[in-house]
């Protein structure tokens, strides 16, 4: 049995959403399906513990989404029409340190600068000149992340007439925090930050994170939705079905119909087979997708594109239903912050970078704390609280990935020590329930999540920018005549951007013979 629209998407991560809603605007038919019982890929909200605790079970923070047009200027109507909303947390952060100091992040830039002079007047002033020059590329930055390549000029390109930034985009994380920077506790709090895209701080191209990452943050907090993460894939869920298109989760694509060369449309799982008219949308991982049709149809370049392209660092997170939030330590008293966390010394982040891509553990010398209910508490019976900790680790810790299975017991005590010496006030007797996931049981959550990446592969040089995720494919096209690709796997990459999802969008709509801005920023059309 069979059925045809004009536009078919294999999976249900925001990013593909967001494409298929720009598809739908246009007026197309389009179908939307997904492996996981719920829509969203990584961005959903789930009660993972106990009921009536809401997690958000990958992304949390959504503050590189923001200057995307997609929310700036609401082109799909996502906050005035489909209820998305978001609040903006302060303190932005708060970090606490190998010898027991701690450092908390304001939104006042006036205050934020305070606190850095606590460990050197001479970072603070650097910090403000260091957010004085990115706010002067933040357009031509936004406006590479935020097109399809080739539509704008490459970065370098657009960064000419402003040669430092030339050699800091080229630069590691790790080399621009050491020269801008004298202090270790301001170093170890940027690279915290750095490194929160799972990007190790000494890949060449890292630089820019050491900028950008604390510009967003010091620019609008690590915002967060109302609700949980999950909210901006039901309001792309409602947009969609009122644009008529058709979502149906629990159908896992696990085959491309090749008709003449072409990609006509899919095969689920159950042996159904949905056609497609004009186009097919991919958001499964490129290492995934081209297991799905003969490799003479990608062609030796691409899949050597594939084979060579770096998935990136694995993660391992742990959720707690909590009666308290954590109080972390910090000058005369404690301090509670919505993104927290601990970290070592400069030199220990550098080094737990390394041994993670080279198949040890992270040891707890970088954690992410993520206490959504400070500033949303529906997301938790009144009174209570979720925690979220998050940090990296190898998909092979050494006797390879089925060794999880016993190991992560032992690495989810050793993070759980390293919060509760930063936060001791989260005894178990606060823990009401935990649940802990290993890269394998990231990846066995959600598919996309090739080997618990959770970022969509690597951002370094050789995976970014036209090279991703195949030097000669980055414009969402494949080798495939009528399949596109879209995803964290694609330009300018993984977190909670929308970026690879218009950016599709655009390319396709393109070459449906669309005017991209007209479509996007005009009311919705009639039905194609």
């Amino acid at each position: 049995m069979s059925q045809t629209f004009d536009v078919v998407v294999a999976g249900a991560g925001h990013n593909s959403l967001i494409t298929a809603a720009y598809l739908a605007k246009a007026g197309y038919e389009v179908l939307v399906l997904d492996a996981r019982p719920v829509a969203g890929g990584g961005a959903v909200t789930e009660e993972l513990t106990l009921p009536g605790f809401k997690f958000d079970s990958c992304s949390t923070g959504h503050t590189l989404i923001q200057p995307n047009p997609v929310l700036r200027d609401d082109e799909l109507g996502l906050k005035r029409d489909y209820g998305l909303e978001y609040v903006q947390p302060d303190p932005i952060a708060h970090v606490v340190f190998p010898d027991g100091e701690s450092f908390t992040h304001w939104l006042d830039l006036d205050r934020a600068c305070d606190e850095i002079a606590r460990f050197s007047q001479r970072d603070a002033d650097a910090y403000r000149r260091n957010l004085d020059e990115f706010a002067q590329i933040r357009a031509p930055l936004g406006r590479y992340r935020f097109n399809p390549i080739g539509y704008a000029p490459p970065l370098d390109e657009l960064l000419s007439d402003k040669p430092r930034w030339l050699r800091r985009i080229a630069m590691t994380a790790w080399d621009v925090v050491r020269h801008e920077y004298e202090d270790p506790h301001v170093q170890a709090y940027i690279l915290w930050q750095a490194f929160q895209t799972a990007q190790a701080i000494d890949s060449p191209g890292s630089g820019l994170l050491a900028y950008s990452i604390v510009a967003g943050r010091q620019a609008q907090s690590w915002t967060l939705p109302l609700g949980g993460s999950g909210e901006l894939a039901h309001a792309l869920v409602r947009c969609l079905e009122d644009k008529g298109a058709t979502i149906v989760c629990g159908k896992r694509v696990v085959e491309l119909v090749i008709e003449d060369g072409r990609c006509s449309g899919v095969v689920t799982e159950d042996g159904e087979r949905y056609l497609a008219r004009r186009a097919v949308v991919s958001t499964i991982h490129v290492k995934q997708l081209v297991e799905m049709a003969p490799s003479e149809a990608w062609g030796d370049d691409f899949l050597y594109g594939i084979d060579t392209f770096d998935a990136g660092m694995s993660s391992f997170a742990q959720y707690y239903a909590t009666t308290e939030a954590p109080q972390f330590v910090a000058p005369g008293g404690t301090q509670t912050a919505v993104s927290a966390g601990v970290v070592g010394w400069p030199e220990d982040v550098l080094a737990a970078g390394r041994d993670v891509r080279e198949g040890r553990l992270l040891h707890a010398r970088w954690m992410l704390v993520a206490t959504p209910t400070l500033v949303d508490p529906d997301r938790a019976p009144e009174g209570h609280h979720t925690v979220k900790l998050l940090t990296m680790c190898p998909w092979d810790p050494g006797e390879g990935p089925e060794q999880w299975e016993t190991l992560k017991q032992e690495v989810a005590e050793e993070n759980y020590q390293a919060l509760l010496r930063a936060a001791p006030n989260m005894t178990r007797d606060t823990i009401l329930s935990e649940y802990v996931k290993s890269p394998v049981d990231i990846e066995h959550h959600n598919e996309h999540m090739w080997h618990g990446t959770i970022h969509g592969g690597d951002r370094s040089y050789a995976n970014d920018g036209l090279r991703r995720p195949a030097p000669g494919w980055a414009q969402h096209r494949m080798p495939i005549a009528g399949l596109y690709q879209t995803g964290a796997t694609t330009h300018p990459g993984g977190s909670i951007t929308g970026g690879p999802g218009r950016n599709c969008a655009v390319v396709l709509l393109d070459d449906l013979g669309h005017d991209p801005q007209e479509v996007m920023a005009g009311a919705a059309a009639s039905r194609a």
